[in-house]
């Protein structure tokens, strides 16, 4: 059975996937962004392994969960997956700057995933969250910290969903070795997408489970972008290496933490 680790799994799609997984008997690490959060996590996956704490709207807490995930697979063996889940969405209705200055649906969507990428010991496997709304993003990656544009929370929420695949992407280029994979799971009804949203959560939940644990050979793929656990074509830019590598260089200067080859 595999081990892996669920970013954003106290509530919503993480949750559900967490649940689905440990159904199946796979060994899963939850997180939430506080303490009580994770223990909420905890109580809502009976079964889960454990909760990590971490605020990804900070980077040095985000830096601590890549630490913490580590550490437990220092001692258990390393993650055969991690399915980045967790996003906050287009509602912000201004430039909500976090402690270190960046929007917070950047630092959350886009600079969280990119850091735990890096710092991970890379798992067998990876898993981002996109959105069909990634193909309205800036692929020219202009002004990612929002300073001279004039903000829109959902220009904002696409272009961070964009960068999630080209995250995904990149990873599944420069690691050969790692299966990593972007999908949508559809306009679902958690706290993001609203009552009435009109997709299947379940089915959205399910995809990413399916390329984390799946031994299908339609799973068995990388640098590949899904919708309900088929194939669909992602805007262009997602597979251009130059934007690529731009977001990636991006993200370095931001952080501090350079993407490792």
């Amino acid at each position: 059975m595999a081990r892996i680790f669920i970013t954003g799994s106290a509530d919503g799609l993480g949750k559900l996937a967490a649940a689905r997984l440990v159904a199946e008997g796979h060994r899963v690490v939850l997180h939430g962004r506080t303490a009580q959060r994770a223990a909420e996590a905890m109580a809502a996956v009976p079964g889960a392994e454990s909760a990590l704490a971490g605020d990804l709207s900070s980077m040095a807490q985000t830096r601590a969960l890549a630490d913490q995930v580590n550490a437990i697979g220092n001692v258990m063996g390393r993650f055969d997956a991690v399915i980045h889940n967790a996003g906050v969405g287009y509602r912000e209705r201004q430039r909500n700057a976090t402690e270190d200055g960046l929007p917070l649906v950047f630092a959350v969507n886009t600079l969280a995933p990119y850091l735990l990428t890096a710092l991970i010991e890379t798992p067998r496997r990876l898993v981002y969250l996109s959105s069909g709304l990634h193909r309205s993003g800036d692929a020219s990656l202009h002004d990612l910290e929002w300073r001279d544009r004039a903000w829109s929370g959902g220009q904002a929420y696409a272009d961070s969903k964009l960068h999630d695949a080209l995250i995904a992407f990149a990873a599944a280029r420069r690691w050969p070795a790692v299966r990593s994979n972007a999908l949508e799971p559809g306009w679902v009804p958690t706290k993001m997408g609203g009552k009435g949203a009109p997709d299947d959560l379940a089915a959205g939940a399910a995809t990413q489970c399916w390329l984390a644990v799946s031994e299908e050979a339609a799973a068995q793929v990388s640098g590949e972008y899904f919708y309900h656990q088929q194939l669909r074509e992602p805007l262009a830019a997602v597979r251009d290496e130059a934007v690529q590598e731009r977001l990636l260089a991006a993200c370095a200067r931001l952080s501090g933490v350079k993407f490792p080859v």
